[in-house]
């Protein structure tokens, strides 16, 4: 982890995570009656949920809508879910404009072409392990992990090592 990740990582208020190759592996499942599932890393859950406790805003920008993601933002308490949306820097122009904050105040989690203008606009735009190669080259840092085997949490723990707040974090749950 280097110390540009580190100083990034102080300024967050806000993490906002893509979901698909993301917070999941980037398969897609469809059953025969035309549904959909995903699987979502549980330590990816928990990484986010130790963001919000430690007062820092979540949010997810997919551009896909299943009601599966809309299951799980709410399991996890995330308030700001968009799907659907592409357009993704106009979906977080929107959203600074309500919670008051500015570029340098955000994190986002991408691994695709849609994701790379909000990767290369916010504070601390990054990439999962396995994401585009051309997204990984224009992101401030990558990931060690994959998207759905725990990248999440790792970008998680890195905001909160970044504002000192990980050991707390992780001593909640002594």
């Amino acid at each position: 982890m280097t110390s540009d990740l580190l100083q990034r990582g102080k300024a967050i208020k806000l993490a906002v995570f893509d979901v698909d190759g993301v917070l999941t592996d980037g398969r897609l499942y469809f059953l025969e009656d035309g549904s959909e599932f995903k699987t979502f890393n549980t330590l990816d859950g928990q990484g986010i949920k130790m963001l919000m406790n430690a007062g820092v805003e979540t949010a997810i920008i997919s551009g896909r809508k299943t009601p599966v993601v809309e299951r799980r933002a709410k399991n996890l308490g995330i308030a700001h879910l968009f799907q659907g949306r592409e357009d993704k820097l106009v979906v977080l122009d929107g959203l600074l404009q309500q919670l008051g904050l500015s570029y340098e105040q955000v994190a986002y989690l991408g691994d695709d072409l849609p994701d790379l203008p909000v990767i290369r606009r916010v504070g601390l735009g990054m990439a999962v392990a396995n994401a585009a190669d051309f997204v990984r080259e224009h992101a401030h840092g990558v990931t060690r992990a994959r998207g759905g085997e725990g990248a999440a949490r790792e970008f998680c723990e890195l905001i909160l090592r970044a504002q000192g707040r990980l050991d707390a974090a992780n001593a909640a749950y002594l």
